[in-house]
């Protein structure tokens, strides 16, 4: 299989985003004593944040400007977001509360999954060139 740029450019910032998850979940759950369902969501928000801009300008190379595709972006990035996310807590719930898998194993095993879905999202919704930008 033939990794171009943009699948490289996706997995690099998809593991510093992964990494901003799982060290954010860490500092919530272990150093401020944060029930893992609620540091799990807090981690989330950030790490979705860092990740579209990063989608946006590093990995898609999105050249949106015009504030109703800003938002069109950003509308599809939250809403595909948001069902990663539920993704995330649901295989937390299962598998911390359910199979009694230590709570960070049970993160990295999620986030895997994540960032699958959350490439295949990307890529062919949410920072799809439209015909406006081909045009110029």
């Amino acid at each position: 299989m033939k990794i171009n740029k943009e699948v490289l450019s996706y997995l690099v910032f998809g593991g510093l985003t992964t990494l901003t998850n799982i060290v954010s979940y860490s500092i919530l759950a272990k150093v401020f004593h944060m029930d893992f369902k609620l540091a799990t969501t807090v981690a989330w928000l950030i790490s979705v944040i860092f990740a579209f801009i990063t989608n946006k300008l590093y990995v898609f190379n999105s050249k949106q400007t015009k504030i109703n595709l800003l938002i069109k972006e950003f509308s599809y990035f939250m809403f595909f977001r948001l069902l990663s996310y539920f993704v995330d807590l649901g295989m937390m719930i299962l598998m911390v509360d359910g199979m009694k898998i230590e709570d960070i194993v049970s993160k990295i095993a999620a986030n895997i999954v994540v960032v699958v879905l959350n490439y295949f999202a990307s890529r062919y919704v949410i920072f799809k060139p439209t015909k406006e930008i081909k045009k110029q």
